[in-house]
């Protein structure tokens, strides 16, 4: 039986092509209408992992993700860097200069939008879910009307591209989290990087001293995330990843780190460089 995975969104969705490249698509589909369904999939035993957005390099991060894996006592056992390149596409036989609308998610209009302006024929339309777009083209046969997608989407919908790679910004990239109910089992020497989770007391300092602390250890910080703590104003938790070459430089900083800080949680230990076959 094949493992099941959950995405935000259906199938053609740029969830569902991270799932199909991290997985090797060997995989079913849960398709799920948001990201809190995405974690109702896992914790009722529909999906054995999920594929959830994190970051994007020109949007920042999507901070409530961060709070529903924490809350949830999900583990991360994994990430993929996925570029995020629209298409421009129609039902088969349509030209560009035959479409009078499109309909698409409004993040994905924004990223289009110096060659949408050039378009002074088209209508822009928001749309729910650009993967919802294209398969309704499809299942309805709409003609002059166009979506905005992957290639994912144009070849599972049997759409045309009539134009590629419409993006604005070429070096556009998402950061997606796999995760699930379980921790890793990678071995030990497999693991290269972590994201943890801790709170700070409001000291002078505090802060600093637990960068320290990974510098002394030799891990290298690629991201840190605050976020409010809703019980008490003006106290935030801190979000990182860490890198690093041996696991033991890890497991010592964590040692240390559990000391100097509150509610220290590790929210996944994995390999970035892993895929699951």
């Amino acid at each position: 039986m094949k493992e099941k995975v959950a995405i935000q969104g259906i199938k053609g969705s740029f969830h569902h092509q991270v799932a199909l490249e991290y997985f090797q698509e060997n995989i079913a589909i849960d398709e799920c209408l948001s990201f809190e369904a995405v974690v109702d999939s896992l914790l009722n035993n529909q999906s054995q992992f999920a594929v959830m957005a994190i970051e994007n390099s020109i949007a920042g991060s999507i901070i409530p993700n961060y709070a529903l894996i924490d809350k949830n006592n999900l583990h991360i056992i994994g990430e993929y860097y996925l570029d995020i390149i629209q298409n421009l596409m129609v039902l088969n036989g349509q030209k560009l200069d035959e479409i009078h609308e499109v309909h698409s998610h409004p993040m994905a209009l924004l990223q289009c939008m110096d060659f949408l302006k050039k378009q002074s024929h088209i209508k822009l339309v928001e749309d729910k879910d650009t993967a919802e777009t294209a398969r309704r083209i499809h299942q309805n046969q709409l003609k002059g009307i166009a979506a905005i997608g992957s290639k994912v989407a144009a070849k599972l919908y049997d759409l045309s591209i009539v134009a590629p790679e419409i993006q604005t910004v070429n070096n556009n990239k998402t950061r997606f989290f796999i995760i699930s109910q379980q921790p890793n089992l990678l071995a030990k020497e497999l693991i290269n990087k972590a994201s943890l989770k801790f709170e700070l007391e409001d000291t002078p300092g505090s802060l600093a001293a637990v960068l320290n602390v990974m510098t002394n250890c030799k891990l290298n910080l690629t991201k840190i995330q605050s976020m409010p703590i809703i019980e008490t104003p003006f106290q935030y938790s801190f979000f990182v990843d860490v890198v690093f070459e041996k696991y033991k430089h890890y497991e010592k900083a964590v040692k240390i780190l559990e000391l100097m800080t509150s509610h220290f949680k590790v929210l996944g230990e994995y390999n970035n460089r892993l895929q699951i076959d």
